[in-house]
């Protein structure tokens, strides 16, 4: 579906009603495809929504750790993603990643901060 509006310009800085852009309801959800199409684009990565959240927070509080949470949590990295960008609460998507045990993802993490 993205392939089909990027022709069009979509306006990538439209919030849902969390306050969030794309990029991050479809990493919380696990779309590693999309995430790893839409970091091409100018999309702020490190945009922060309504929740205080983060895609990188976001797939690592809502996700279950899974393979593709860890291909969305790399992909994001690389596109620019900052680690350090703490929720509400001052805790980091690694700390949480560490909280939950997802050991995988807290590596990948931990090599990026």
């Amino acid at each position: 579906m993205l392939e089909s509006l990027l022709p069009a310009n979509p306006d990538l800085t439209i919030r849902n009603r969390f306050g969030g852009l794309s990029v991050i309801p479809a990493s919380e959800r696990g779309h590693a495809d999309y995430v790893r199409r839409v970091v091409q684009t100018d999309i702020d990565v490190n945009h922060v929504n309504d929740l205080g959240w983060t895609a990188l927070l976001e797939a690592v509080i809502l996700g279950d750790g899974s393979g593709k949470y860890v291909d969305i949590v790399t992909t994001l990295l690389g596109a620019g993603a900052d680690p350090s960008i703490a929720d509400k609460n001052g805790v980091t998507a690694l700390e949480h990643a560490r909280d939950k045990g997802f050991d995988e993802i807290a590596e990948v993490l931990a090599a990026g901060s």
